[in-house]
């Protein structure tokens, strides 16, 4: 029996809770007392054994979504925040804000801005027209294409998709592939070449994971900047191209400037975040990617250190008072995604790239957690058997 969500308390409706930063956003407003409504995709997702929702509702398609969404407001006795989790809920409610507002607050910029922001070959474009640092890059669809970025561009270098659609996250997990030479190129492109319609090929920005800051930001429908945090990684899975797996806030002032500049050019309203990374050879600060619209990982960092960004977004969107505290401290919080980082730690020992001692050294401090919680532990266990199961498969394969 699903509880009907308190009318002195807007609930908030999370699209995308199978995912680690939908599963974040739930347990983070549940835990200020907020009603969360969630959905999902996928039936199954370890993130879908959850406590903390008042109702966890499923739609496979865009249209499914919309069409409950729309049930769904109906029923509801105060009009509730919608909170897209993950890049596909946001261009879809994007397109279709105008219906959905007469039931939900929506904080999001421009769809022209979202648009232009989640295409990296359109966002590249902007970015150099308009003087904002970002690797050297070339859009590739031809194996000519990708001839010209070899001999154009330095190595080593990366390849990956204007977009991450479903057609990409089908074929694979990765983000993004390294190549560090001609023949490595061009043998990447010829398998991945019909995972997306388009693909970049950019140079690689010297120095390790380290090196990787990101600032999220909360920005009202008034243009204020309500909330902002950085932090840095300092080991990701996988190692080389792709997601956090252990990170710490940290102090940099050139990365929230270069972040509040771009969002500023843009008119840019809502959640959003830039990660850059400084070149450890030249020491200059290049853009590597925007998200768009959504909580990302550092959600439960920001609030662990003290910066409710997440709750911010939602009372701001509700009309209700603001959090008090919003100035990041710098504390010295950590956050990690234990299973990832494991496998991450697994993968440099067996390099030679990091000690166990060194690794041990890194775990200490005040941590929060991706996906482990005690409180709420049924997501966690199911996401480690998953993985022991995925691995037996492969070793099988092998």
């Amino acid at each position: 029996m699903t509880t009907a969500p308190s009318p002195e308390i807007p609930p908030a409706v999370l699209l995308g809770i199978d995912s680690m930063q939908g599963l974040q956003a739930a347990r983070i407003l549940a835990g200020h007392g907020v009603p969360v409504i969630a959905y999902a995709g996928r039936r199954g997702h370890h993130a879908t054994f959850t406590r903390v929702c008042e109702e966890i509702r499923y739609a496979g398609s865009s249209e499914e979504l919309l069409a409950d969404l729309e049930r769904l407001g109906r029923t509801l006795t105060s009009r509730a925040v919608l909170i897209p989790c993950i890049d596909g809920k946001v261009l879809t409610i994007s397109k279709a804000r105008a219906t959905l507002s007469r039931w939900y607050e929506i904080v999001l910029p421009e769809h022209d801005v979202v648009e232009m922001m989640m295409d990296k070959a359109r966002f590249l474009r902007f970015a150099e027209e308009n003087g904002f640092p970002v690797p050297r890059s070339r859009t590739v669809r031809s194996r000519v294409d990708v001839e010209e970025a070899a001999t154009e561009l330095r190595f080593p270098m990366v390849i990956k998709p204007s977009y991450r659609s479903t057609r990409w996250t089908s074929h694979t997990t990765d983000k993004a592939y390294e190549v560090m030479h001609r023949s490595d190129l061009i043998a990447t492109w010829e398998r991945i070449q019909n995972w997306a319609d388009e693909l970049i090929v950019q140079e690689w920005i010297r120095g390790g994971v380290e090196e990787l800051y990101s600032c999220n930001v909360y920005i009202s429908r008034q243009g204020e900047v309500l909330a902002s945090f950085v932090a840095r990684k300092l080991r990701q899975w996988p190692v080389d191209t792709g997601q956090s797996a252990l990170g710490e806030e940290c102090r940099n002032d050139v990365v929230e400037e270069l972040t509040l500049s771009l969002l500023s050019a843009v008119s840019y309203r809502g959640l959003g975040y830039v990660e850059v990374k400084r070149d450890a050879v030249d020491g200059r600060y290049r853009i590597v990617e925007p998200n768009v619209g959504r909580p990302t990982g550092r959600s439960a960092i920001a609030e662990g250190g003290g910066v409710p960004l997440l709750y911010t977004m939602y009372c701001d969107a509700a009309g209700l008072p603001l959090p008090a505290d919003r100035e990041q401290t710098y504390t010295g919080v950590k956050w990690i995604h234990l299973r990832r980082d494991l496998q991450a730690a697994i993968v440099l020992i067996r390099r030679g790239d990091l000690g166990l001692w060194e690794w041990a050294r890194s775990l200490r401090g005040r941590k929060v957690y991706a996906v482990f919680s005690v409180r709420d532990p049924l997501p966690f266990v199911l996401d480690v058997v998953e993985a022991v199961r995925k691995g037996l498969r492969r070793g099988r394969t092998r």
